[in-house]
């Protein structure tokens, strides 16, 4: 009698609590429920652009809801995060590059939002990042780079614009003792031209912004931050191939939610983004075209990379004696 009354006891049980521990899981499977809305911290037609709009296309599709892409650029970036995270909605996502907002913390005051807000998802590619100088200078390399710069301190100069790569170059470059002066811009088209016309010679960028200088012949990437080597550009060595591998810096790009978003949930997205591209090789054949390396990553890899880059990050604001604000 003991037996069926415990027996009893435990199916009562088992029923009464089920639902709290399939829960999560099954939210995960129904959402959304919705219109989707991916915001983006660049304009119409850069790589992250493109990339967002050919796995809304193909997502739509399997998640039987639209995916609207609304381009938020300016502010640094901050104007499209405010945006993302001001709606506190697991149906709007921010679709960005980390360095959209891994130097904020050394570069703003009185930031409207906390790193936490934004939640990894998904890696979806790493823009390639290259390091070009005009046609015309005489260097090849870029330890000839280097060479030139310190033959002629204080002569050379570097286009600039708010962001990590910035504060990684220049403590890069007071890391190793060179005296090469900053041109800031706003406009990284307008530093490309000018680096072109030779009033600057040395540009750090993503590789899609020099391109249509290079394929002009009036300036040369000499490396890429990468981790590996580009296809678009495969004649072109890493960093750590010419030599210096502290400038290592993977341009992320991918998908983040609210911290509110289950990780149940979060991995459902990251494996759903991972299946059309495995499985629609349009896609990786575009991001290539523009100038991205295709690297899908679930949640915990993509945090881990965005820490990484953190740390690097962090270390070249030491050297050059810039604290959090």
């Amino acid at each position: 009698m003991f037996g069926v009354r415990r027996m009893t006891c435990v199916l009562v049980m088992a029923v009464l609590f089920a639902p709290l521990f399939t829960a999560v899981p099954a939210a995960a499977q129904s959402w959304p429920t919705r219109p989707v809305k991916f915001i983006l911290t660049l304009g119409p037609g850069s790589g992250a652009d493109i990339g967002a709009r050919l796995l809304a296309d193909r997502l739509s599709k399997k998640w039987n809801q639209p995916i609207v892409i609304e381009n938020r650029p300016g502010g640094d970036g901050i104007v499209a995060i405010n945006t993302f995270v001001g709606a506190q909605d697991d149906h709007v996502l921010l679709f960005a590059p980390s360095s959209s907002f891994i130097g904020h913390p050394y570069q703003h005051q009185d930031l409207s939002y906390k790193p936490d807000d934004l939640a990894p998802i998904a890696r979806v590619s790493n823009t390639v990042i290259a390091i070009s100088v005009p046609i015309d200078l005489p260097v090849k390399t870029l330890r000839e780079v280097i060479e030139l710069a310190n033959a002629k301190p204080g002569q050379l100069n570097w286009a600039g614009l708010t962001g990590a790569l910035d504060i990684m170059f220049e403590g890069w470059l007071k890391s190793i003792g060179v005296d090469m002066k900053k041109v800031p811009y706003r406009n990284p088209v307008e530093a490309a031209n000018d680096l072109a016309a030779g009033r600057v010679q040395v540009y750090e960028s993503a590789y899609a912004i020099a391109r249509p200088q290079i394929q002009a012949g009036k300036i040369k990437p000499l490396a890429v931050t990468n981790t590996a080597r580009a296809s678009a550009i495969p004649d072109v060595p890493t960093v750590a191939e010419a030599g210096y591998p502290a400038l290592t810096m993977d341009g992320l790009v991918g998908l983040f939610g609210p911290p509110t978003m289950p990780n149940d949930l979060r991995e459902r997205i990251a494996a759903d983004i991972k299946e059309v591209m495995s499985s629609d090789p349009i896609i990786n054949e575009r991001l290539i075209s523009t100038a991205q390396i295709p690297n899908p990553g679930g949640p915990a890899e993509f945090t881990k990379s965005i820490d990484e880059q953190r740390a690097v990050l962090a270390k070249a604001a030491k050297e050059l004696g810039i604290a959090p604000r």
